[in-house]
């Protein structure tokens, strides 16, 4: 058997081309994902996660320590770190915050200064032009400043315990640091210096320790002892981890876990599966049918019906092994071809390394294999279930109200009703992953029920085309008469519409409910604050008038007491004024009349509670009542509205502004303008801080859009393969109606009508699955949408009506560019060849 197996293969290749064109999608589909996502995490690593990739241990403080505190704790670690043995070299690390005036320019811009690291195994700073500081007075500038080698900036630190003492020192531009690849690259710029210099502008703790082994030393031994030499990890004061750990915390803390966008990938990637599965299945049913008469007479001559299905199973598992192995290759390839593209393009999410495990590799080419053997198990029992003699003679329809289909039926509502009302339960809750468990069974019972609904509405979608003339008429009637072959048509395009639509719309709406969930995080486009002086209206008007800013409100900084007698900051705001400048009050709503605004740990530390009446007042101030609204989830201090903070406090001044930039701008110019804006600010209150907050939304944005682009785009993988399986049965039609299509030919039919006739049947079908598909696409994307992000706040359901609309079309034109090889084949045989058959 296994000799005519093989022999089957070398004979008919041409006919297993589709099934195997589906296996090296699939599996290159699942390979390209997984290689991506290890390239993109050994990318983000060595990019983000820089400073920490060569160490063996990080020595930190926890987030939420004091930072004097967590300074003493680490300068007091150095020690005991050095004198451990085994150690190649130990980085201090110490940062500090700065001004930096650019020449030819009246103002500063606000830079993170931080030590260039000792020459050794920890230096991770690359330059793209000239070196890396050696002396104090010499400095290497990120991108972001817009400084070229050679230049002398004035860097102003802010010291003292009010921050208004200014130490001041020129230093020269000796180098740039190549930060290409990280997604924080843009936010603000950055200043390496040695770590006398740093010492030199104030900052005299480390911020952190890394530690390198040495050769032959074990990395994880290491870290042990440098956990237990420090006393102060065992209190909690000092956090000890590995230096890979270190860098996946700070690469999730940008992009989030990179494992949940994996994790969806890998959700399609399965679909890809499944979609290939059903085309594998349809694939195996054609070159059956195709062969009836070929397992008969293996039959007659002595094969066991056991030897036929042995035979039929082997060759489906050479198929799928050649072919996954073509699709592990494709899938390296195309990972290879993605990561180029992004590493050459300016992507936030970096791909410049490519990594090719074996795990995907084997995964991929396991997971073929298995589900063409799996697709073929159902074609091979139906061949090898009749006669011998039966098979010689043309096989009737089975019809769909047989046995099975009644099961089939009651299977597909016991598991689509309950779980579709469970589905639509967990997705107003916010609960994901009960939320998917249902969908996916939902989806399941949806594809059980299609045998039934399918051909329902083609025959009803029929009566609209009737008027086509002769081939249309026999196109409807055609399309209904075998209600299995018309469901089976439809089901791999329905399925690759479905979630086409619902990625569609689950982006879409995603797209919104994170955009306004990033502008109810950041509302202000930029924050002015002043240390020492007060903002004054020639700079408020100046704002105005800086280049792409649509509006700037100043803000009134106070001190007020509460009823207990507890003294806190207040800052006030013109209700008016503000909504018209803030983006979102649904984080940090703007204050009315008589209400005093706190966020969720400003209440804590108060004592208030939503709702609760409070009375304050500052020094020679009039007692204001207000009612207390609690913003959990508010970033902001305490608020209240200007004029009810200047009767309690008749002090309060103007001591910063809320800008808002123009909505036209892209990222550039949003950074131009904060420049800008930084420029004339400093420049009339030398002491003062200009937080561009709109660069760290538009790079949360930017990376938000790049995960929705990648998953959109993959998943158009399994449309290719749902339609590599409506050509399938399409092929399989022509083959079961050869007789059919000789008859009609005989009976005057011309070759071109029956090419026409295939054509209507192809466009109901496919026109059928494509609006079946959206309507259920759009549902799931709505609900998946819902379901992921209803516990982070509203939800913005965004229908995308022109591309749901392009769906459509693009499907029913699809299944009929589909029909075009079958009816051809159809139409070239000549009427007494087929009537013979």
């Amino acid at each position: 058997m296994l000799r005519t197996t093989l022999a089957q293969l070398r004979a008919h290749g041409g006919r297993v081309l589709a099934s195997c064109l589906a296996v090296v999608i699939a599996v290159a589909f699942v390979v390209a994902t997984l290689v991506l996502n290890s390239s993109a995490s050994a990318s983000l690593l060595k990019a983000v996660g820089a400073p920490f990739v060569a160490s063996a241990a990080v020595v930190t403080a926890p987030e939420d320590a004091d930072p004097a505190a967590g300074g003493a704790a680490l300068g007091a670690a150095e020690e005991q770190v050095r004198a451990l043995p085994g150690l190649a070299q130990v980085s201090a690390d110490r940062e500090t915050g700065v001004q930096v005036l650019l020449p030819g320019r009246t103002g500063s811009s606000y830079a993170q200064a931080q030590a260039v690291t000792a020459p050794g195994p920890l230096r991770w700073e690359r330059t793209s032009a000239g070196r890396l500081p050696q002396a104090p007075g010499e400095v290497a500038v990120s991108d972001r400043l817009d400084a070229a080698v050679g230049d002398v900036l004035e860097v102003t630190r802010w010291t003292g315990e009010d921050g208004t003492e200014a130490v001041t020192s020129e230093v020269r531009v000796v180098g740039l640091v190549d930060l290409a690849g990280d997604p924080t690259a843009g936010l603000y710029g950055r200043v390496f210096a040695t770590d006398e210099q740093l010492r030199a502008w104030g900052a005299q703790d480390p911020a952190r320790l890394r530690v390198a082994a040495a050769p032959g030393a074990d990395a994880g031994e290491l870290t042990d002892r440098v956990a237990a030499a420090v006393p102060a990890a065992a209190t909690g004061e000092l956090v000890v981890r590995t230096g890979e750990e270190a860098a996946g915390d700070v690469a999730s803390a940008f992009t989030g876990d990179a494992a949940a966008l994996t994790a969806v990938l890998l959700v399609f990637g399965a679909v890809a599966v499944l979609v290939a599965g059903l085309v594998i299945a349809n694939t195996f049913a054609v070159l059956l049918a195709q062969r009836t008469r070929e397992l008969a007479l293996l039959r007659c001559v002595g094969a066991t019906r056991g030897q036929a299905a042995r035979g039929v199973l082997l060759e489906a598992a050479a198929v799928g092994l050649l072919a996954s192995l073509a699709g592990a290759g494709a899938g390296v390839g195309l990972a290879a071809v993605v990561s180029a593209v992004a590493a050459d393009a300016d992507s936030p999410i970096p791909l410049g390394t490519l990594v090719v495990p074996v795990l995907p590799l084997v995964t991929g080419v396991v997971l073929g294999t298995v589900v063409t053997v799996l697709s073929a198990l159902a074609p091979a029992r139906a061949a090898t279930r009749v006669a011998p003699l039966a098979a010689l003679r043309p096989l009737a329809a089975v019809p769909v109200r047989s046995r099975g289909g009644a099961v089939r039926l009651v299977a597909g509502l016991l598991l689509t009703v309950p779980s579709a009302a469970a589905l639509v339960l967990f997705s107003s809750a916010g609960q994901l992953e009960p939320a998917v468990l249902a969908g996916a069974v939902s989806f399941v019972g949806v594809v059980l029920l299609a045998q039934r609904v399918v051909p329902a509405v083609v025959g009803l979608a029929g009566r609209l085309v009737r008027g086509g003339g002769v081939p249309a008429r026999l196109a409807a009637g055609n399309a209904v008469r075998n209600p299995r072959r018309t469901a089976a048509t439809a089901t791999a395009l329905l399925i690759g519409v479905t979630l086409t639509t619902a990625m569609v719309v689950g982006a879409s709406s995603t797209r919104a409910t994170a955009g306004d969930l990033l502008e109810a995080g950041y509302p202000t486009d930029v924050v002015v604050s002043s240390w020492d002086e007060p903002v004054d209206d020639a700079l408020l008007d100046q704002l105005g008038q800086v280049s792409g800013v649509a509006g700037a409100v100043p803000v009134l900084e106070g001190e007020v007491s509460l009823d207990d007698g507890d003294t806190t900051g207040v800052a006030g705001v013109d209700p008016a004024q503000a909504a018209q400048v803030v983006r979102s009050q649904q984080r940090a709503p703007v204050p009315a009349p008589g209400e005093l605004v706190v966020s969720g740990y400003g209440a804590e530390v108060l004592g208030l509670a939503d709702g609760d009446a409070v009375t304050v007042a500052g020094e020679g101030g009039t007692p204001v009542d207000l009612r207390v609204v609690v913003a959990p989830d508010s970033e902001q201090g305490s608020l209240m509205t200007a004029a009810d903070l200047r009767r309690a406090d008749p002090a309060a001044a103007v001591r910063g502004a809320w800008v808002r930039l123009d909505d036209a701008l892209d990222a550039d110019e949003q950074g131009a303008a904060v420049d800008a804006i930084t420029e004339v600010v400093t420049a009339a209150l030398p002491s003062s801080d200009v937080s561009g907050v709109v660069a760290v939304r538009e790079s949360f944005d930017q990376v938000l859009t790049t995960m929705l682009l990648i998953v959109t785009g993959l998943l158009g993988v399994a449309v290719v393969i749902a339609l590599i399986g409506v050509g399938n049965t399409l092929a399989l039609s022509v083959v079961e109606r050869r007789q059919e299509s000789g008859l009609l030919r005989a009976l005057g039919l011309t070759r071109g009508q029956l090419r026409a006739l295939l054509a209507w049947e192809a466009l109901l079908v496919a026109g059928v699955a494509g609006v079946l598909g959206v309507a259920l696409g759009t549902a799931y994307g709505l609900a998946g949408t819902a379901s992921a992000l209803a516990a982070e706040g509203p939800v913005v359901l965004d229908v995308p009506w022109a591309r749901i609309a392009g769906i459509v079309v693009v499907a029913a034109l699809a299944g009929v560019l589909a029909s075009v090889l079958p009816a051809r084949r159809a139409a070239r045989t000549p009427p007494v060849a087929a009537i013979a058959d």
